[in-house]
């Protein structure tokens, strides 16, 4: 039985990107639902421990390719060190199924609410421990499904809800084997399905004019190896000048993250004519590039707004080992990986405004950014328009680029935005409104894409509370469940 733990977390991956096959994350949820249903606390441990290396193990071992590839590890220790990444991430499935089976089991309704309810809290749990790492949530498997018409009411942790919810009415059903049981778990999962389906076609946000903007997306594929080789900087300027010349024909021009890998102090003389030049179009454009503090002693990668545009962005959410290395005094040296280009950055202030282009309000995010609901939520309530830019060259051919266009369709859905996706190496993508992509570009090409966007008025009501009521909703059934088993309790 224990076996079969990893076979069902590995069932998460295969419901979302490049996979798609969305069923497979509410089936992972009802096998969960059997191997937790009569085991001790201490074999849940060893349970939760093997379906979180299942989920992780084949949904994040991506980071293989940032470690070998790029940061020169050997094979075995790039091996040692993604395994113990995965098996670290794992820790946190082995505490859900431990409180799981000691205290929401029990509880009254624990067994059908609590399991899902407590899958909730601990994926918020993911976006903030240890600085986060929101990734693999349930709810993005169903995009796509009747449920995303929740998604703009309450975000991928309510998507991730009803999933979970789904798996254990599942198993209860098959446990109990009473058809007038499995009728009332019917029920439960027709209203919850059928409920998005009403939901999915309401139009939460209008658009500001019957005008889109036109936009711009360059993504220029330069190798990684040769992009933070200072002998290419001549090659890579003039790459952006030669692919940049007929686009300030376009209202916004979009370059990837840390386009011009130099300090944004020391190219002001190369950027000025190119945002001239945008200005006399009233063109706008948004490129990635580092920063130098006023102080001199910090770093931000930063994303600025030239031309029609102005505004300045340092991000607040920075990848471990890749933009700063933790307990620096011990690691710093030791291998590559831990000295990788552009590893010293600082977080930018959390009360930083939104960039303009022209007339409009533009919400940044760089890379990582995108995947914290919350951090989105919270810029996207004063912008016309979402950005975010991204290098997904450090993972490669593998399912992460895809895994974070997915999350970025879904930030669009739940704020009701427009969010243009700018990459160094794909994939770039224009989303709408409603999570749906537009245009799309073919990885690991050099290419244009061009398209438009509408400037959308109004809130979804996810945009406008963000994570708040899911949160405060599921730790609001666990002390209900709790007060009920108290009085139960009592009574007997």
């Amino acid at each position: 039985m224990p076996l079969l733990a990893p076979v069902a977390g590995g069932l998460v991956t295969l419901s979302l990107a490049p996979y798609n096959l969305w069923p497979a994350g509410i089936l992972s949820c009802a096998l969960y639902c059997a191997l937790l249903c009569t085991c001790t606390p201490q074999q849940a441990l060893w349970r939760g421990w093997l379906y979180g290396l299942g989920m992780f193990g084949s949904g994040v071992s991506w980071v293989y390719v940032s470690i070998h590839v790029y940061g020169y590890a050997p094979i075995p220790l790039a091996v040692l060190l993604t395994v113990l990444f995965c098996a670290g991430l794992a820790l946190l499935q082995a505490l859900f199924a431990w409180s799981y089976v000691r205290w929401v089991r029990p509880l009254p309704g624990g067994m059908l609410l609590g399991f899902p309810v407590l899958w909730v809290l601990f994926e918020w749990l993911r976006s903030w421990l240890l600085t986060g790492f929101p990734w693999l949530y349930l709810g993005y498997a169903h995009l796509d499904t009747w449920i995303a018409g929740w998604a703009p009411i309450l975000g991928v942790y309510g998507l991730s809800f009803i999933s979970a919810i789904s798996g254990s009415c599942l198993f209860l059903a098959w446990r109990s084997r009473q058809p007038a049981t499995a009728v009332t778990y019917t029920v439960i999962l027709a209203t919850l399905w059928a409920g998005g389906a009403v939901l999915r076609p309401i139009e939460w946000v209008a658009p500001a004019s019957r005008e889109p903007l036109t936009v711009s997306l360059y993504q220029p594929n330069i190798p990684l190896e040769k992009k933070w080789d200072r002998a290419w900087l001549p090659h890579i300027l003039a790459q952006y000048e030669d692919a940049s010349q007929a686009l300030y024909q376009y209202d916004i021009v979009l370059w990837p993250e840390s386009a011009v890998p130099r300090y944004f102090q020391d190219m002001q003389r190369w950027f000025t004519p190119l945002a001239e030049r945008a200005s006399d179009r009233e063109s706008t454009l948004i490129t990635g590039i580092p920063y130098r503090g006023d102080s001199g002693g910090e770093y931000f990668n930063s994303i600025t707004a030239l031309g029609q545009g102005s505004g300045v962005y340092h991000k607040q959410r920075l990848v471990p080992f890749g933009e700063y290395v933790p307990l620096e005094d011990w690691l710093r040296g030791l291998i590559a990986f831990f000295d990788l280009p552009m590893s010293h950055f600082s977080p930018g202030p959390a009360d930083q405004g939104p960039l303009r282009a022209g007339a409009y309000r533009v919400a940044p995010y760089i890379c990582y950014e995108v995947v914290y609901p919350n951090l989105v939520a919270g810029a996207a309530r004063d912008a016309d328009l979402l950005v975010t830019i991204s290098n997904d060259s450090w993972f490669g051919d593998s399912i992460g680029p895809l895994q974070h266009l997915q999350m970025a369709r879904m930030r669009a859905l739940e704020n009701g935005r427009y969010m243009l996706r700018g990459t160094n190496n794909g994939v770039s993508a224009i989303i709408d409104q409603r999570g749906r992509i537009l245009a799309r570009s073919e990885q690991f090409v050099e290419t244009t894409l061009n398209g438009e966007a509408q400037v959308m008025l109004g809130h979804t009501p996810f945009g406008s509370f963000g994570v708040t009521p899911m949160i405060a909703g599921c730790f609001l059934a666990l002390l209900v469940m709790g007060l009920m088993h108290r009085a139960l309790w009592r009574e007997d």
